[in-house]
């Protein structure tokens, strides 16, 4: 058609194809525009749906947290939280949408998007992303990093996912295989419609992730529910009482523990039982043993499910057998006593009400209950002699208890042990104290001095428990990132006592600044 000299009849066929290849390609276009508006109108009936479906999670999960606030409050609490995260995100793309559209008198006729004048004035500068574009990468980072933080490392394929569908790495071209930026890839110089219909997708990516999360959660909590790890093995003898000639017959069961499930009302051989008696996982029973012989017990649980109330019945026996004539020792802190502190002590023999109990170091308070105090005591052991008369017979028994020092305390600055972090100012107003971790007494200590090293200078000998003149000039010379020694505690009971606590664990302190 271009070669030689045309005819003014070739020139006219010529141009008729011309205005023909336009038409088909205005057409191709305009269809191609109706189809991203049609997918829109999809994505956004489907947004709404998802919305519905999330709503009633919801409302369910405010249910289930009225019917039982400790089980179900912390995942409730989680939920609102992305509810949050995907209302704000969502909202802020709606208004980014509506803002595109705004100029537009049917924002249906998608045949006349075609144009992406608005993003890509909107987004982009001649030297990269404008503050609006920046501002849409923060929303769709923090979004992302928001909702991995609620779920912490307990949902790994959901926090790969959402990483996935809300990436903002550059992407390699495929038809020049050039890397640029996920901004310019995915909104500079497309037709109006298409940026349109991708904000959409990216509200459902948005709802779809809030929906998994919430799913996710609740089938967490309800496979923990049925976990045999909640279960625990229970031994129910065929009686609550043998003879020593008898055999032993029972059967083992399996009961759920379960310290979030509390009764409603719980009636035990014909009376209620008061509501400080139904604690969480548990109920407490306490009444007269009655006389010697079988007893029985009869009542039932009520528990509030939904709108209605469930019922489960209670049925048991115990015996009630005459009182032995064997001395009951028991130590209140387990089978040990220690030097440093007065040991509680519950001596008794059931059934015979004066006693006689010997053991050095042991005094009588009241009662069955006793003072014991191995300060001075040498040996390991101490041996705790009981004697009483019941029925003109007399009963004695002799049991052993260990004899332990009181642990190495631990040194603590403001209250913490160990290796730890603060700032300099921090540390020059602290306190230096000693500790004694997970010990059975609650003992105070007093300290009454200290060394401070820091690197590079001298040792510092502190009086008191608080950095004095010299060890503040030092500490101010130090660096951050150093690691400043406190050890050499001096420390002493609180009550005045005289034993000698051992020495005290020294503590590492991290500068910060």
């Amino acid at each position: 058609m271009a070669g030689g000299k045309q005819t003014a009849r070739q020139k006219m066929i010529n141009l008729m194809y011309l205005i023909f290849i336009a038409m088909l390609a205005l057409n191709m276009s305009k269809e191609v525009l109706s189809a991203f508006g049609l997918m829109n109108e999809k994505l956004t009936e489907s947004n709404v749906n998802t919305d519905a479906r999330n709503a009633a999670f919801m409302e369910g999960l405010n249910e289930k947290v009225s019917e039982q606030p400790e089980k179900y409050k912390p995942l409730r609490d989680k939920a609102v939280k992305v509810e949050a995260l995907a209302k704000d995100f969502s909202g802020y793309i709606a208004k980014l949408k509506s803002n595109m559209t705004n100029g537009l008198e049917d924002p249906t006729q998608y045949e006349v998007m075609d144009k992406g004048d608005y993003l890509d004035n909107h987004f982009f500068t001649p030297s990269g992303p404008s503050a609006e574009g920046k501002e849409f990468l923060s929303k769709i980072d923090g979004f992302k990093k928001g909702v991995a933080s609620i779920l912490g490392d307990g949902y790994p394929e959901i926090t790969a996912g959402i990483e996935k569908d809300f990436a903002t790495k550059p992407v390699t071209r495929k038809k020049d295989n050039i890397e640029v930026e996920w901004l310019d890839y995915h909104y500079k110089g497309f037709p109006l419609v298409a940026s349109l219909t991708k904000l959409t997708q990216m509200q459902a990516d948005i709802k779809k992730t809030e929906n998994e999360v919430l799913s996710a959660m609740l089938s967490g909590q309800l496979k923990s529910e049925v976990s045999l790890s909640n279960f625990e093995a229970i031994v129910v003898p065929e009686k609550t009482a043998f003879f020593s000639n008898e055999q032993f017959k029972g059967k083992i069961i399996l009961g759920k523990k379960d310290k979030t499930l509390k009764a409603h009302k719980v009636t035990v051989n014909g009376r209620d039982l008061k509501p400080e008696s139904m604690q969480e996982g548990q109920t407490i029973l306490s009444f007269p043993a009655g006389s010697v012989g079988q007893r029985k017990i009869k009542g039932e649980f009520q528990f509030k499910e939904g709108d209605s109330i469930v019922t489960i019945p209670i049925s048991s026996e115990y015996a009630v057998i005459p009182k032995p004539n064997s001395a009951v020792i028991s130590a209140d802190k387990m089978n040990v006593v220690y030097r440093g502190v007065v040991n509680p002590m519950t001596i008794s023999i059931p059934g015979v009400p004066n006693i006689t109990a010997n053991a050095p170091g042991l005094s009588k308070k009241s009662g069955s209950s006793y003072n014991m105090d191995v300060t001075s005591v040498k040996s390991r052991e101490v041996s705790i002699n009981v004697s009483g008369t019941l029925n003109g017979q007399k009963i004695s028994n002799t049991k052993k208890f260990r004899i332990k020092d009181i642990p190495r305390p631990v040194g603590t600055v403001r209250g913490e042990d160990g290796a730890i972090k603060m700032t300099k100012s921090s540390l020059s107003n602290s306190s230096v104290g000693a500790i004694l971790p997970d010990f059975d007494f609650n003992l105070k200590l007093r300290v009454s001095g200290f060394k401070i090293k820091i690197p590079g200078q001298p040792t510092v000998r502190v009086s008191g428990n608080k950095l004095n003149s010299r060890a503040k000039s030092a500490l101010k010379r130090s660096k951050r990132g150093e690691s400043v020694q406190i050890f050499d505690i001096n420390a002493k009971l609180a009550s005045g006592s005289s034993y000698r606590v051992k020495k005290v664990s020294p503590v590492i302190v991290e500068l910060t600044n």
